[in-house]
C-alpha cells in the first residue's frame, strides 16, 4: 500500500476517530480509511457487476453500485483493523454527469446512464446550433455537449415519451446510493452543476435549462452544500458496511472536485492533471470563471469555490485500445501471453522523445475540451517504415500529453500563470508518462504519495464536515508529495517543435472529421439494416 504522510499506523495505537472516504466511480467503487492526520489505515475497491442489457460504460445497474460501495467499505475497514464504532464521519464522492430516472415510488426506470453514453449528442448538437447555446453556457458554466444530463433528459423526452411521462425524479448515481444509505433526497452543488441544469452563479436550478429539458424544479433534488451532514444511516446497510448507523454522513462532492481536494490542489495557482480512463486539467477558483469561447467548464463546489478546467475523453483509454487490439490479433497464437499496460509503457520507453516524428491525435472517443467535437477521430501522422509498435505506444502517451498542454494553455489565458501542477489518476503508477507530461508542459509535476486522490478527497469532506479540519484550503497541509517530475530541457525542446504541428493538424482536419464521421454512421446503419434482414 502506498504511504500517505507517516504511512499506515499500527493497530496497537488508538483507532478512535477515523474517517471513511468513498469514491463511487464509473467502473468501480474505492474506499479509504484515514485517521485525523490523513494517515492511510486501509483501502478497499470493488468492481460493479455489468448490466445484462447495456455496455458497462454506457448504462449500469444502480443496485450494483450500492453493492460495490458496501463491499469496498467493508474491505477497507477489515484491512485497517479499526474499531467499528470509531468512525467519526463518512462522505461519498460521485462520478459526474450520470443520470437515473425514477418513478413516483422511487424505483429506477432506467439504468445509470453514464458520462460516456452518447445518446444525448443529437439534442446537444441542435441546441449548440441555436441562439440558446451561449446563454446556457454563461448561466450554467457547461458547454453544449451530450454528456450532460440536461441532454440525456431531452433524449428521453424525445425518444421515449412514455417513460419520460412516468418519471418523477431525475437523479445521479450518487444520489441513488446516498438516498438508500440516509433516506435523504439531496444533491451536492458540484454534481448538480455538472448536470447542465444548475445556475453556477446562483446555485439554484436554472430556468432556461429546465425549459430546454422539459422538466420542473420538483423533478430534481434540492442542491445543497457539500458540508450538509446527516446522522442516521439505514441500519442494515450500516451493519453490512461495518459501521454504526449513527455515523455522520457528510454530503461531500463529485469525484472531480475530490481529485483536486485529495491531491492538495486547493488554491487557484495549483492545477490537477488527471489521467485515468479519460483525463482532465483543472483548478479551484474563488469565483465563477467562464471562457468567452466556451472551451472550458465551470462547476460550483460550494458558496466560495468553483472547479474550472477541461476534460478529455481520451486518456488511458488510448492504451486500452492498443492493448486490446494487440491481444485480439494474437489471441490465437500458441503460448502467447497477453500484453499488459506495463508492457506498453515499457515499449514506449524504448524509443526516443517524440517517437521519431510520429504524432498521434488521440481522438478515439471524440473530443470534449476545448473544441467539444464528437466527430473528431484518431490520427497517426508521420508514419514511415522506420516506425514500429514502440513508436505507436509512445505517440499515444505524447498525444494525450499534447491534449493536456492545450488545456493548460487555455486555463492560463483565463486565470493567469499556474504555478504548480499536481498529478492524479492511474498514470502516476508509471514513471514514464508523468515525465512526458512534465516535459510537455515544461513545468514541475508533483505526484502525491497517496495516488487515490478522489477517495482521499471524499475523506477530507467528512473531516471538514465534523470539524476535523478547519477549511477547504487547510487540507493541502495534509498531503505528502511522493514524487517530483521536472521537465528535461532536451525533451521539452522536442515537444515544443511537435506541438504546433499537432495543433495545426487538428485545425486542418476539422472538415475531414465531419466527413468521415458521416460516412462511418452511414456504414454502421447499413450494416445494422443488413443484420436485421438476415435475422
Amino acid at each position: 500500500m502506498p504511504n500517505q504522510r507517516a504511512g499506515r499506523r499500527s493497530n496497537s495505537q488508538d483507532n478512535e476517530g477515523w474517517f471513511l472516504g468513498i469514491d463511487l466511480g464509473t467502473g468501480s467503487c474505492k474506499c479509504v480509511v484515514v485517521d485525523s492526520q490523513a494517515h492511510i489505515l486501509g483501502f478497499g475497491t470493488s468492481d460493479y457487476a455489468s448490466s445484462t442489457t447495456q455496455q458497462k460504460w454506457n448504462e449500469q445497474d444502480p443496485d450494483s453500485l450500492l453493492a460495490g460501495m458496501v463491499c469496498s467499505v467493508r474491505s477497507a475497514i477489515e484491512q485497517s483493523g479499526v474499531k467499528a464504532t470509531g468512525c467519526a464521519g463518512l462522505s461519498i464522492g460521485g462520478a459526474m454527469h450520470s443520470l437515473i430516472a425514477l418513478d413516483h415510488s422511487g424505483n429506477p426506470l432506467t439504468g445509470v446512464i453514464t458520462w460516456a453514453d452518447g445518446r444525448g449528442a443529437p439534442g446537444a448538437q441542435a441546441v449548440r446550433q441555436s441562439t440558446q447555446a451561449a446563454e446556457l453556457y454563461n448561466q450554467t458554466g457547461c458547454p453544449t455537449h451530450g454528456m450532460y444530463p440536461l441532454y440525456k433528459i431531452l433524449w428521453l423526452r424525445q425518444e421515449h415519451p412514455a417513460l419520460f411521462a412516468q418519471a418523477a425524479r431525475f437523479i445521479t448515481a450518487k444520489e441513488f446510493v446516498f438516498r438508500k444509505l440516509t433516506g435523504q433526497e439531496v444533491v451536492d452543488y458540484s454534481l448538480a452543476s455538472g448536470s447542465g441544469l444548475l445556475n453556477t452563479h446562483t446555485l439554484k436550478w436554472n430556468s432556461l435549462s429546465l425549459e430546454v429539458a422539459g422538466i420542473r424544479p420538483d423533478h430534481l433534488a434540492q442542491p445543497s452544500s457539500p458540508l450538509k451532514t446527516f446522522r442516521s444511516l439505514d441500519p442494515s446497510l450500516a451493519k453490512a458496511m461495518g459501521i454504526s448507523s449513527q455515523t455522520p454522513a457528510v454530503l461531500g462532492s463529485s469525484d472531480a472536485t475530490n481529485s483536486n481536494f485529495g491531491a492538495g490542489a486547493v488554491n487557484p495557482w495549483q492545477a490537477t492533471c488527471m489521467i485515468g480512463t479519460s483525463g482532465a486539467f483543472r483548478i479551484v477558483a474563488g469565483q465563477p470563471t467562464l471562457d468567452k469561447q466556451g472551451r472550458l467548464w465551470c462547476y460550483a463546489i460550494d458558496e466560495s469555490h468553483w472547479l474550472v478546467g477541461g476534460a478529455i475523453n481520451n486518456g488511458g483509454i488510448t492504451l486500452s485500445w492498443l492493448k486490446d487490439a494487440l491481444n485480439q490479433t494474437f489471441s490465437a497464437s500458441p503460448n502467447k501471453s497477453e500484453v499488459s499496460f506495463d508492457d506498453l509503457i515499457t515499449l514506449a520507453g524504448q524509443v526516443e522523445t517524440g517517437a521519431n516524428g510520429l504524432i498521434c491525435l488521440p481522438f478515439f472517443a471524440g473530443e470534449r475540451s476545448p473544441n467539444w467535437n464528437l466527430n473528431a477521430r484518431a490520427v497517426f501522422f508521420g508514419l514511415t517504415l522506420q516506425h514500429d509498435i514502440r513508436h505507436i505506444a509512445r505517440s499515444l502517451l505524447e498525444g494525450v500529453a499534447f491534449r493536456l498542454r492545450s488545456l493548460n494553455e487555455i486555463l492560463s489565458e483565463l486565470v493567469g500563470d499556474i504555478g504548480e501542477v499536481r498529478a492524479s489518476g492511474g498514470f502516476t503508477h508509471s514513471e514514464l508518462w508523468p515525465q512526458i507530461i512534465a516535459s510537455t508542459l515544461n513545468r514541475n509535476l508533483l505526484a502525491p504519495a497517496w495516488g487515490e486522490t478522489s477517495c482521499l478527497g471524499a475523506a477530507f469532506w467528512a473531516m471538514l464536515g465534523v470539524g476535523g479540519i478547519s477549511s477547504f484550503e487547510s487540507a493541502g497541509d495534509l498531503i505528502t508529495i511522493g514524487s517530483l517530475y521536472s521537465p528535461i530541457a532536451k525533451e521539452a525542446t522536442v515537444y515544443d517543435q511537435l506541438y504546433p504541428i499537432y495543433a495545426g493538424l487538428y485545425e486542418s482536419l476539422k472538415p475531414a472529421f465531419d466527413q468521415i464521421a458521416q460516412v462511418q454512421r452511414g456504414l454502421a446503419l447499413s450494416t445494422a439494416e443488413q443484420n436485421s434482414r438476415a435475422r
